[in-house]
């Protein structure tokens, strides 16, 4: 049995290329997104250079809690390189520290209602889907949101620390599904 090195070569190639080419696009801040929550496709994270606002588009890792644990088990977030190996979120920035938070069939932000925020007590398979109690959101904190009526995200999880954003989502080339 003789070696063909040019079908090494070639088949090298070919398992060899995707994997650069990945490696590149992440360390460039590429990330995929196939979550329903946001366009499906490619996405950018570009730097923040200025402190967040309300309306701002952001990654963020989620923190570890058990609200993030319970999303894990029941596939409402994914694995990926956060710590506690989840996914990156995207999500749009609603309210800031220091603003009070209502939730009850909709959610309220200074007593005015955020829109396409309904809150649901069960999830598309049945399952009971506590929401968060609402409140002040605690300094260094964001409260997060996306007008996907299944989004995971502040309405269920409450505030999350302001120092897992990563910066700004940018859409590259995506679609609506």
């Amino acid at each position: 049995m003789t070696i063909s090195w040019r079908r090494v070569i070639i088949v090298a190639s070919i398992v060899a290329l995707p994997t650069v080419m990945l490696a590149a696009s992440y360390g460039a801040g590429i990330r995929l997104n196939l979550t329903p929550s946001y366009p499906l496709g490619l996405w950018r994270i570009e730097a923040l250079v200025r402190p967040v606002v309300v309306g701002d588009l952001v990654f963020v890792c989620p923190p570890e809690t058990a609200a993030f644990a319970l999303g894990l088990e029941r596939g409402y977030v994914r694995r990926g390189l956060c710590p506690d190996w989840l996914s990156p979120l995207i999500k749009t920035v609603v309210a800031l520290p220091g603003q009070h938070i209502e939730i009850d069939d909709v959610v309220m932000i200074d007593g005015r209602e955020l829109p396409q925020s309904v809150v649901r007590t069960v999830d598309a398979d049945g399952r009971a889907l506590p929401s968060h109690p609402g409140g002040s959101v605690p300094t260094d904190h964001l409260f997060l949101h996306s007008s996907f009526a299944g989004s995971y995200d502040s309405r269920y999880f409450g505030p999350i620390p302001a120092s897992g954003v990563l910066g700004l989502a940018r859409p590259i080339l995506t679609v609506v599904p």
